[in-house]
């Protein structure tokens, strides 16, 4: 799954590609897996916006949408949204339907539509005429010609607005702004070990597995000790890594482990320098033992017996 890094280059790049262009239509495949947020909504949304920006917020990728609204584009967009309608299904599109309809006649005039990826997805900007590929489940028609295209095969990625004032808000807070005391503040005295909170996306936002691996080595912590028994000055040590790691993964692109490209379709290159993710059974770069892999909370952590305590 995609990562801080990998989302943040992702949304930088669609933000130098679309940012003030405006969506003229959009179409969205039957499936409802990938739809946090209903069809005919998100559709509505998007129509007749211009993008404004496109950031990054934790693991979520946000374009901020503005415009006038339009009521009259509601229903045509409805016959966009491909659905295959009987008994229940039918009568749940009449309910978004009207929903829609609430929606573009109102006074909303700016939006968020949130991309979470998702283990496979991917935003692809196009030409009209590029072959559309599998597992496309959205596709937004743009007025300088081209298309941005949501792509997702496992379709764990989600796909939703955000109207109300304030902006969307993933929880957490963000590793890259957070304070050294507000980060100890945040795991001091904690039961949980260490590893899984700072996969704890309430706590820290967009911080996953390869990068907890990756600066837990750095601070010479291991993946299982307790938070609670880290000294504050190791936490300081945590906080200055994780910061270290996340910086120095956004400048390589990010890690290309699976499915992972940018927006322009490049792999990023940050999976060249990790020092103990992936590398079960390998020597340490530091001290040479071979690196060990446990499974914690059901995830796998890789570390180094004598470099980490």
């Amino acid at each position: 799954m995609p990562e801080l890094p990998e989302v943040e280059t992702i949304a930088r790049g669609l933000d130098t590609r679309v940012a003030g262009d405006t969506v003229e239509s959009v179409w969205i495949g039957s499936r409802q897996q990938p739809l946090k947020s209903p069809p005919g909504i998100i559709a509505a949304t998007l129509e007749g916006k211009r993008i404004v920006r496109v950031h990054r917020a934790g693991k979520h990728i946000v374009f901020d949408l503005e415009g006038e609204p339009r009521a009259s584009q509601t229903r045509a967009s409805q016959t966009r949204v491909s659905q295959k309608k009987k008994g229940k299904r039918k009568r749940e599109d009449r309910r978004r339907t009207r929903q829609a309809v609430s929606l573009q006649t109102s006074d909303v005039q700016t939006a968020q539509w949130i991309v979470h990826l998702g283990m496979t997805g991917r935003l692809v900007v196009c030409d009209p005429a590029a072959e559309i590929a599998k597992h496309t489940h959205l596709i937004a028609k743009l007025a300088s010609g081209r298309e941005l295209r949501f792509i997702d095969p496992r379709m764990f990625g989600k796909l939703s607005v955000h109207l109300q004032s304030g902006g969307f808000d993933p929880g957490g807070v963000e590793p890259l702004e957070v304070s050294e005391d507000r980060f100890v503040e945040l795991f001091r005295g904690r039961k949980t070990p260490i590893k899984s909170a700072l996969l704890n996306q309430k706590l820290l936002r967009g911080v996953g597995n390869i990068y907890a691996d990756e600066s837990l080595f750095r601070a010479g912590i291991r993946p299982r000790r307790r938070a609670a028994a880290i000294t504050r000055q190791q936490l300081g040590k945590l906080h200055g890594a994780v910061r270290e790691v996340l910086r120095e993964a956004i400048a390589l692109g990010g890690s290309s482990i699976s499915d992972y490209v940018d927006a322009d379709g490049e792999e990023g290159f940050f999976q060249l320098q990790h020092r103990v993710y992936g590398r079960e059974g390998e020597p340490c770069l530091v001290c040479g033992i071979a690196i060990r892999r446990v499974v914690l909370a059901g995830r796998s952590s890789h570390f180094c017996a004598n470099c980490q305590k």
